[in-house]
């Protein structure tokens, strides 16, 4: 069976288990959370030490009960790319053990859109990888699909977010960071635009000032939320500061709950 190798694992997060599983418990601890019947989450992917938190906030609130898949789809940072990669491997490695990649779902995916191939290089991605470590955790037993985007207009992405969320049989995960590099008081300036943007579903504003790497997808998904009447739940906002102590230059991160 082709593999989803670990690319990032001792960088963005523990290459063992228990150290994975460590974070985890570290980040239990903190509060419990009512799990609803979420369609999509939004959630970071840096290093877990300064996101974790953050994204686990997103995966402890959701009901699995009913999900065959997870879809995670996030930003190529290494390999330009047109359109988007559908990993068309059969397994993904973690830490904790493989997940299995639902191949019939992608391939599905694969050949109803134009705009969808398979580059194995595009597949050492972060953005995804850090994600698949809470999935095996919290949904353990579901199937995933790795989607990666590189240069695509979101409206053109949303068609594929719009067929994804509509099957009750999948959890869409869209991978993101917020703001990068700026002092503390512009990054909460600009992030304040980002999450505003999010929670009332006003596609024009994060045109006012959003930076994001993932803004494509949390637009796509967004203008689908708008069109479905979704519900938008922000769970946690937080910078790299809270960890660092740096306010010269920070990245910031949000979690939030669509359903």
């Amino acid at each position: 069976m082709s593999k989803r190798v670990m690319s990032v694992a001792g960088s963005f997060y523990p290459f063992s288990c228990s150290e994975v599983e460590r974070y985890f418990k570290n980040f239990e601890k903190i509060v419990s959370l009512e799990k609803k019947d979420a369609k999509a989450i939004i959630v970071p992917h840096a290093g877990y030490i300064y996101s974790g938190w953050t994204a686990s906030l997103a995966y402890r609130s959701v009901n699995i009960s009913n999900k065959k898949r997870v879809v995670v789809i996030g930003p190529s940072h290494r390999v330009y790319l047109e359109g988007v990669s559908i990993s068309l491997f059969d397994e993904y490695e973690t830490p904790c053990g493989a997940l299995r990649i639902d191949s019939e779902y992608a391939k599905k995916l694969f050949n109803g859109y134009t705009f969808a191939s398979f580059f194995p290089d595009a597949h050492k991605e972060h953005s995804t990888e850090t994600q698949m470590p809470f999935v095996k955790k919290y949904f353990d037993g579901v199937e995933v699909v790795e989607i990666v985007y590189g240069r695509i207009d979101f409206k053109l992405l949303a068609f594929m977010v719009e067929e994804i969320v509509k099957d009750e049989e999948n959890l869409l995960v869209i991978s993101t960071d917020l703001s990068h590099f700026y002092d503390l008081q512009k990054a909460k300036q600009l992030d304040s635009i980002c999450l505003n943007a999010i929670v009332k579903k006003d596609l024009k504003l994060f045109d006012k000032g959003c930076e994001a790497c993932g803004i494509v997808g949390v637009k796509a998904l967004i203008s689908v939320a708008k069109k479905k009447s979704l519900n938008v739940e922000f769970l946690d906002y937080r910078t790299s500061y809270d960890v660092t102590k740096d306010d010269k230059s920070v990245v910031g991160y949000s979690s939030f709950l669509l359903f």
